[in-house]
């Protein structure tokens, strides 16, 4: 089984890029997020706003992250900004010890002035939110996604590879990250030698 674990800060694209990656791929897709909310019948909001500390929350929701890891089949996986950090560490580093898996775990990476372009809001019910920001808002923002940035990298350093997406077109990046990921990792090549021999084999 082959699994992509996309990491990476708040709106960087690990969703997006994730499903279309999936498709490229015929893998089935997850977002980490939304499988939480599916399990506790909770949105996140709601779900943080029950712990004092947010280690608390991760503690109470890798139950999610084991099962998604562990699953059946080939997958990619869009996890949180934390996704590589205490608990979710440990329990990605207990799914890669599985010898039937093929555990891939890439940092999507971004400049922020992109990152803010993307910037979405969502209110306590997970409903999306429309949402103009004045330019005072937005150099807080983006004060904010470096910030982010520069907390996270110590966690997203731990991915197997980091990927950036600057200046690549959102529809040639599924293809670009294949491409990427044959060069650097060989089970994922093997997985694609592969793939292509038995599709060959039924024309």
């Amino acid at each position: 089984m082959v699994k992509i674990y996309l990491v990476g800060i708040s709106c960087v694209g690990k969703s997006t890029i994730g499903e279309l990656l999936a498709m490229e791929l015929d893998f089935v897709f997850y977002d980490f997020d939304k499988e939480i909310e599916k399990y506790f019948g909770k949105p996140i909001e709601c779900m943080q706003e029950k712990f004092l500390f947010p280690h608390s929350y991760r503690e109470e929701t890798r139950i999610v992250l084991r099962e998604l890891l562990n699953k059946k089949g080939n997958s990619v996986i869009a996890s949180c900004p934390s996704g590589l950090r205490d608990v979710y560490l440990r329990e990605y580093k207990k799914s890669k010890e599985n010898k039937e898996n093929t555990l891939i775990s890439i940092h999507i990476s971004d400049k922020p002035e992109n990152i803010l372009e993307r910037l979405t809001f969502y209110d306590i019910e997970s409903r999306l939110l429309n949402k103009k920001l004045s330019e005072k808002e937005k150099r807080l923002y983006l004060k904010e996604i470096k910030k982010e940035i520069t907390f996270f990298k110590k966690f997203n350093n731990r991915a197997d590879y980091e990927f950036n997406i600057e200046g690549l077109k959102l529809d040639k990046i599924p293809k670009c990250l294949i491409d990427f990921l044959e060069s650097k990792n060989e089970e994922f090549k093997r997985y694609i030698r592969q793939r292509i021999t038995q599709r060959s084999g039924y024309i």
